[in-house]
């Protein structure tokens, strides 16, 4: 017997992975929505039109949501989890709120999963929020990363919220996490 070769199956992202709401943890007037957007590009710098975006956060004040309803959402509730697909410019965005730490003196940030077309497995980053360089200059992760690669950890602001661009491969790619207890997992 021969191994065969991986294959990616797809995109098929628009069919079940779609529901209403699901890019808005928060509703867009929310007196304190934050907008996290960006693009994806491939490893060329070409956008792709066809990915999925997932976030999970805390909520402002560090805690880990445990709230069921990401998937029905009633307007209030927050759940820290949301999905969003790219559109032909490879753009996503999210409407939601700004994550507190979820201990003293570590940075907040949304832990970001990618999916798209090539990919075997989905791809796991962060996405630091830039406010408090002291924090991101103490906080664990980040300090295992070259200085030179940690700002494609880090949004910047814009007028309307935070910006988060994902590069797949090439020139500033981002730096993608591997969990090894959840690579086990499926082993």
């Amino acid at each position: 017997m021969s191994a065969v070769p991986g294959q990616t199956v797809g995109p098929f992202f628009h069919l079940g992975l779609e529901y209403d709401g699901m890019n808005e943890l928060v509703p867009p007037g929310h007196p304190r929505a934050l907008r996290l957007h960006g693009h994806v590009y491939d490893g060329a710098g070409a956008p792709v039109p066809d990915a999925v975006i997932e976030i999970w956060q805390a909520d402002p004040q560090g805690h880990i949501p445990r709230q069921p309803g990401s998937l029905r959402r009633d307007g209030w509730t927050f759940t820290g989890w949301g999905r969003a697909a790219t559109g032909p410019d490879g753009h996503y965005q999210f409407t939601t709120l700004e994550p507190g730490a979820t201990e003293p003196g570590r940075a907040p940030f949304f832990a970001v999963t990618v999916f798209a077309r090539g990919l075997l497995d989905r791809l796991f980053t962060r996405a630091y929020l830039p406010d408090d360089p002291d924090l991101l200059a103490n906080d664990t992760l980040l300090e295992s990363v070259a200085p030179d690669r940690r700002a494609t950890l880090i949004a910047r602001r814009d007028p309307d919220g935070a910006v988060f661009d994902i590069r797949l491969q090439g020139d500033d790619e981002t730096i993608f996490l591997t969990y090894p207890r959840l690579r086990d997992a499926w082993a």
